[in-house]
């Protein structure tokens, strides 16, 4: 029973120390420096927000679809059902409204000519297909032309640079717009519906369940694409930043996905963790989080709870799937785990910054991890102490996070904002309810 206690430990003088199991990460919550409850009144600063037909309060807004790359598919509602076009042409654009696009990521953080001048890719012939299709148009061209103008501005070139490249040049650099590893989902409202304030913003929990179900689903089907269309990806990296201070570049709601040709120190270790114990996540995640009483949240695929061991406040979503990979998950069980992450959003409200980070086996890998996801309050900075030390303080103990969510809960629970499932003490909190380790990630 000690080995259950050993990375979780409270001082007489309320002090607690944690260690993260997966990372080692050491954590201290130091009695006064505790966060205050979430709030989500609308502040004194805000300002008034003026509509003038279709939004256009950035780029990623339904006014600007010609401000990014061209499309690589886009989710649409017909007769209140979801629906799933691929590669719209620019003059197509504005025929329907998306309820979210995946669009290539202007400043990729791992570009196209990485894959081509490391590796010798080049694109499929659905990517080249999609290419000459969309370049068949005149509008198809002048918005290639326009988004890369205003790219190599914003790097700084000259407009005698720019303007003295050649089409077939500019057309050229356009292969990162059809061939490339970094996209974004993004959602079709910056604010919510009948929004008066600027601070009213459409985060992930004030979509519906369904809509947020949805925007699980388009995500999974795009990490499954990437893979197709580039045989040297082995892992994808799936975040979502809300709110400048959690990095995002625009408050307009959005994931990204990032190609990757190797799995990183963080997943390596964890690896080689599962390798020495094959069931660590329930040993070390569920099952201690259930005997310490940390579980907020439980339905029939996914289990959800306070995890300890974070430089911030983190919440943490775990399949119960016996299956590793999101893109082998039945849809019911993306839907559970959906249920539960949009809860956590609704929950904390649209005022917090936070980051959404996506867990699972890399596709080479012959081990099973289970697809969890972590969502990280950025709410603390860390300063000198943790520079120095390691130590890394969290004001937030794990038992406070609990706390805080499980009231907002239970009331959108009771106001029917969210799906039901058990919340708390209503959970079962089964022993080893992850079945990641009978899985295979190639099935």
């Amino acid at each position: 029973m000690s080995n259950l206690f050993e990375n979780y430990h409270k001082m007489p003088d309320g002090t607690i120390k944690q260690v993260n199991p997966f990372t080692g990460t050491e954590v201290w919550t130091v009695p006064g420096r505790s966060n205050k409850p979430i709030a989500n009144e609308i502040p004194k600063t805000s300002k008034k927000v003026s509509r003038n037909g279709k939004e256009d309060f950035c780029d990623f807004c339904e006014k600007y679809y010609l401000n990014t790359p061209p499309e690589k598919a886009r989710v649409i509602k017909k007769k209140n059902k979801f629906e799933t076009i691929k590669t719209v042409r620019a003059e197509n654009l504005f025929d329907t409204v998306a309820e979210f696009r995946c669009i290539p990521n202007l400043f990729e953080i791992i570009s196209y000519d990485y894959w081509v001048k490391n590796y010798h890719h080049s694109m499929p012939k659905e990517c080249v297909d999609h290419k000459n299709d969309y370049l068949s148009t005149s509008e198809g061209i002048e918005h290639i032309v326009s988004v890369l103008n205003f790219k190599l501005k914003l790097l700084g070139k000259s407009e005698k640079y720019i303007s003295g490249l050649s089409l077939d040049e500019k057309l050229k650099m356009a292969d990162s717009f059809f061939g490339g590893g970094h996209e974004l989902i993004v959602a079709r409202r910056h604010y919510i519906d009948g929004a008066e304030y600027d601070v009213q913003l459409c985060s992930s929990g004030e979509l519906t369940p369904e809509e947020h179900f949805h925007y699980f689903m388009f995500t999974i089907e795009t990490m499954k694409n990437m893979y197709a269309v580039n045989r040297y990806v082995r892992s994808v990296a799936v975040f979502q930043n809300w709110l400048a201070s959690a990095g995002a570049s625009f408050d307009h709601l959005h994931k990204q996905l990032v190609a990757i040709d190797e799995w990183g120190v963080a997943l390596e270790r964890e690896i080689q963790l599962v390798r020495h114990n094959k069931n660590i996540y329930n040993e070390k995640a569920a099952n201690f989080a259930s005997y310490h009483n940390l579980v907020f949240a439980e339905n029939d695929h996914a289990i959800a709870f306070a995890e300890i061991g974070h430089r911030y406040p983190t919440l943490a979503i775990y399949s119960k799937s016996e299956h590793a990979l999101p893109q082998n998950h039945t849809p019911e069980e993306i839907r559970g785990i959906s249920d539960i992450v949009h809860a956590c959003h609704a929950a904390m409200g649209s005022h917090i910054p936070c980051n959404e980070e996506w867990y699972c086996t890399p596709i080479d890998a012959t081990e099973n991890i289970p697809w969890h996801i972590l969502i990280k309050w950025r709410t603390n900075n860390p300063a000198g102490f943790e520079g120095g030390t390691k130590i890394y303080v969290n004001p937030m103990s794990p038992e406070d996070l609990r706390d805080v969510i499980v009231p907002r809960l239970f009331e959108l629970k009771n106001k029917g904002k969210i799906e039901e499932f058990p919340i708390a003490f209503e959970c079962p909190c089964k022993p080893n309810s992850l079945k990641y380790v009978k899985g295979n990630p190639k099935n």
